[in-house]
């Protein structure tokens, strides 16, 4: 069961949880600071099987239909699962949320409760975000709120620049990567920004967040910005090539390679800061 739990977390993206709140942890100076480790423990199963098993037990009938899911690309459940996963989901994130419910500031607290409140909302009801066109790429920004709440809860101001450019970043990426399930939403009735907009006018806005996310990114790190600016720019173009969702698809790969590949950027100089005593 713990297996198959580690699968629905979709463990090839904890990327987008773990990496933000290294990189905010490095942002505010507290990497060492002990309380680190629960924000750290928490970015990992715990809360990426709150995103994606809420998500697959509310998106049973389009993943039927989707032939990337099943693998790493994302689980398909049973009905007969749905219990679990959502019993896993509440007893893995509740200890965390009680902690920092007694150790955190409450506009700390008021950021990571926003975090969970959008993500339980992306794929459930009422609101359910990812089948509102707009709403559904909007909603992703989620993604950079620990650059916000992570300082927070060590008395630091959040770097709003870097929050600001992940936040646009992940609109373009959420956008990007539906491009290749155009066919597939359209089909259950699910209108997302890539539907709406079709592949072509998907890309121009994909290129809008991109490009305003590295602009954010080149007031706070000169070489996240320029390989930021590289890695949108290459997938934009050979997307142009083939602007389908097959094109997408074939693409997809690149695309969850983003993070990892700028991210590392990023790594570098953490790691290189701390060898030489200091943050930056």
């Amino acid at each position: 069961m713990l297996l198959r739990l580690v699968l629905i977390s979709r463990p090839v993206l904890w990327v987008n949880t773990i990496g933000t709140t290294a990189i905010a942890l490095w942002l505010a100076g507290a990497l060492w600071e002990w309380e680190a480790i629960a924000l750290l423990l928490w970015a990992t199963l715990p809360f990426n099987l709150l995103i994606y098993g809420v998500n697959d037990i509310f998106d049973q009938e389009t993943d039927a239909l989707n032939s990337r899911k099943g693998g790493l690309e994302g689980a398909r459940i049973a009905s007969t699962e749905s219990r679990r996963i959502l019993a896993a989901v509440v007893l893995t994130n509740l200890p965390f949320v009680a902690f920092f419910f007694f150790t955190l500031p409450l506009d700390s607290l008021a950021w990571i409760l926003a975090y969970i409140v959008i993500f339980v909302q992306y794929s459930a009801p009422p609101l359910r975000f990812k089948a509102r066109s707009y709403l559904d790429a909007l909603s992703n920004a989620a993604y950079a709120f620990p650059l916000v709440f992570v300082p927070l809860a060590f008395g630091a101001a959040p770097v709003w620049a870097a929050a600001i450019g992940l936040m646009a970043w992940s609109v373009a990426k959420h956008t990007f990567d539906a491009v290749q399930d155009i066919d597939v939403d359209r089909a259950a009735g699910i209108i997302t920004t890539a539907v709406r907009l079709g592949p072509r006018l998907a890309m121009l806005w994909c290129t809008v967040w991109w490009s305003a996310s590295t602009i954010c990114f080149a007031f706070v790190n000169i070489p996240v910005a320029v390989a930021n600016a590289l890695i949108a720019g290459w997938l934009l173009l050979r997307l142009r090539r083939d602007p389908t969702p097959d094109g997408a698809r074939r693409l997809y790969r690149y695309s969850i390679a983003f993070p990892y590949a700028a991210g590392s950027v990023a790594g570098v100089q953490i790691v290189a800061s701390l060898l030489l005593g200091g943050y930056w």
